[in-house]
């Protein structure tokens, strides 16, 4: 039997195994990928420790070595990109062509290099007869970076290089469902930079928790799910940490009737079903005008009809299964209580047994407010349409989410999109696209959709602190 490979932790520039692992499958075939240590108290606090070292060093490094460090990081994710896109697509489920493995790894790229670049000078604020005075930006000190399991590497740094770039030093713990990949991917860029700047444990969810409460760690940085970020919240306030909480979202669509359908199909389905719709400013509910209704359900059900799921390892593989049986059931279970309520079935639903987590694109018609699926964040290949006949309504119905993350209004019209654009209850709007992200596009939701931003120079800031210096 072929020997399955134990990971390792990477604190203070070295290896760190662990006496306790736990199994990592693949999402697609249930076949064990590899052992992930699991830190408890004692790692993580040697992790604190060796990064609040290197910090007293590495917030006093020059910007531009700083800098150079960044692009040098993000030079050895372009050289391991391969390796590092076939074990997400193993651990993750997605494919590595279309917008998979590969394109994640060219998007940490991307990040890297741009963050990079980015610079946060000194702001002379006054400077008259009465004084000068300065605002200069500091680094908060240790930061801790906590990361899901649907974009787990170009999500992590997008967490790691605006940290290390402003001079803080980093501990990152993926999710317990994705962590191989991770923990590879910071022992191969943590090797550039001095020991201790970056850091990496892995465990269960416990961790997360330990990591929120430690005094030795002064900012969270968390992307996933309402309720943790509520539980992180609460766990941080005893240390007044300071927080960047990008949370769940329901992002709303809203298709006005001047629409060609067959035109905005192939953007309404990618707005929905990137990562099998398991993406944070995913199009979640999709209102569409009734005098164009037919013809969008029509145009959406052809274009994803065509679009192959299967296990990612297949070069011809489009979209992946769903990663992890949790999340598997929650989508199963709330298509089902949609068309228990009436909702009917355009493509996808009734699941066939095998192998894998694999869940059929699904779009549902005839879905409605009050229906779990439109109210709740399925985060999966599942899409409800609602039809509505008043523009004010369908923005009231799409406001009155908790979540507030993103939306998209489609239409030839882009003055009057702008217009109702300008409604929505949300921290993005997308005009004839949906959760196209950029790195200098600040990035974060409103009311229940988290707290801050990221990405371009106010996603930096965060990371800092301001010293007002007068003279």
């Amino acid at each position: 039997m072929e020997k399955i490979m134990e990971y390792s932790l990477y604190i203070d520039g070295a290896a760190v195994p662990t006496a306790t692992h736990m199994d990592i499958f693949n999402p697609a075939s249930g076949a064990l990928l590899g052992a992930c240590p699991v830190a408890g108290r004692t790692e993580l606090d040697q992790a604190v420790a060796a990064a609040g070292k290197a910090f007293e060093s590495w917030s006093q490094t020059p910007d531009a070595a700083r800098k150079a460090a960044c692009h040098t990081m993000a030079g050895v994710l372009e050289k391991h990109a391969e390796e590092l896109a076939k074990l997400l697509t193993q651990e993750q489920g997605k494919p590595l062509n279309g917008l998979g493995s590969r394109f994640e790894l060219g998007g940490c790229q991307g990040w890297a290099h741009f963050t990079a670049d980015l610079d946060l000078p000194v702001e002379v604020v006054q400077d008259n007869d009465e004084g000068h005075v300065e605002l200069h930006r500091k680094p908060i000190g240790v930061v801790g970076s906590i990361t899901p399991w649907n974009w787990p590497l170009m999500i992590a740094i997008w967490h790691v290089i605006p940290a290390i770039r402003s001079g803080n030093t980093v501990v990152i713990k993926p999710s317990p469902y994705t962590p191989l990949s991770t923990l590879r991917m910071i022992e191969l860029i943590a090797a550039v930079l001095p020991k201790g700047v970056l850091n990496v444990v892995s465990g269960r969810d416990d961790l997360g928790q330990m990591m929120s409460e430690h005094a030795g760690i002064h900012k969270i940085v968390f992307t996933g799910s309402c309720a943790t970020g509520e539980k992180i919240m609460a766990s941080a306030a005893p240390t007044l940490k300071r927080l960047t909480l990008e949370l769940g979202g329901n992002d709303a669509g809203i298709v006005l009737p001047d629409v060609d359908a067959k035109a905005i199909a192939e953007g309404l389905f990618w707005g929905a079903f990137i990562n099998g719709g398991q993406t944070c400013a995913a199009l979640k509910r999709l209102y569409v005008h009734e005098d164009v209704y037919d013809d969008v359900c029509q145009a959406l059900a052809e274009f994803a009809g065509n679009i192959p799921v299967g296990d990612g390892l297949d070069e011809n593989m489009i979209l992946g299964p769903v990663q992890n049986e949790m999340q598997y059931n929650k989508v199963k279970g709330l298509v089902e209580d949609a068309v228990a309520h009436g909702a009917r079935v355009l493509l996808g639903a009734n699941p066939e047994d095998g192998k894998g987590y694999f869940y059929p694109t699904t779009l549902l018609a005839d879905a409605h407010d009050g229906m779990r699926i439109v109210d709740e964040e399925q985060f999966g290949p599942a899409l409800p349409i609602i039809k509505y006949s008043d523009i004010d309504d369908a923005i009231t119905r799409a406001n009155a989410s908790e979540n507030g993350l993103g939306g998209s209004i489609w239409s030839n019209d882009i003055e009057q999109a702008k217009k109702l654009a300008a409604r929505l209850e949300c921290g993005s709007v997308w005009i004839n696209k949906h959760g196209m992200i950029q790195p200098n596009v600040p990035f974060g939701g409103v009311k229940g959709s988290g707290i801050g931003v990221e990405f371009g120079i106010d996603g930096l800031k965060e990371y800092t602190t301001i010293q007002a210096v007068f003279s």
